[in-house]
């Protein structure tokens, strides 16, 4: 059985298995890599992992747009008979709201060292300068970016948590196929 990039009526096809686990590793591995970096002693380590949570941040921000993208194209397999009305109502804001997460959280990232009065240049993975936002510097606009960073972080980790047991919740508890048409992707004839 051959399976296929696109989705299926039934389950998602690998382009949006690949880039679903993709991001999700991203995302929480960007809420560890960022709650580490402030945390270290070292400046010469913070500053490092400083640059490297800025390169998965501008990452993370091309995959999910690519990810949009892709959906809009190609639309999401149907919720099993089993799921209930409220849930088919729910799901639709739930992931609206990831999507959401996870393009304001690196572009609140993007604002904040773009106002950062350090002038410290951005290189993702030290490929190339990326250009600051057009956004004036100010010791009181990096305050207000820091805060909604950090605050847009906690918030998009606590729906990655929601995300996740609702998941776990399907496959462990009502034993429907909601997690697997995640985890195996769709065949061409299916």
């Amino acid at each position: 059985m051959q399976t296929s990039l696109t989705n299926t009526p039934t389950r998602y096809g690998w382009a949006m298995i690949v880039l679903h686990w993709l991001i999700g590793v991203i995302f929480i591995g960007q809420f560890a890599l960022g709650y580490v970096m402030v945390r270290t002693t070292s400046q010469r380590t913070s500053f490092e992992l400083i640059q490297l949570h800025k390169s998965f941040g501008f990452l993370l921000l091309g995959l999910i747009i690519l990810r949009i993208a892709w959906r809009l194209g190609n639309p999401a397999p149907a919720l099993p008979a089993s799921v209930g009305t409220l849930e088919r109502r729910t799901a639709p804001l739930a992931h609206f709201a990831l999507y959401a997460f996870q393009i304001a959280l690196p572009l609140s990232g993007w604002a904040l060292v773009s106002v950062s009065t350090l002038e410290i240049p951005t290189m993702p993975f030290n490929l190339f300068v990326m250009p600051n936002l057009p956004l004036a510097e100010s010791d009181a606009a990096e305050s207000f970016w820091s805060a909604a960073h950090w605050y847009l972080a906690y918030a998009g980790i606590a729906l990655v948590v929601l995300h996740i047991a609702a998941a776990l919740r399907h496959h462990f508890l009502l034993r429907d196929k909601v997690l697997a048409r995640m985890i195996t992707p769709s065949s061409g004839g299916e």
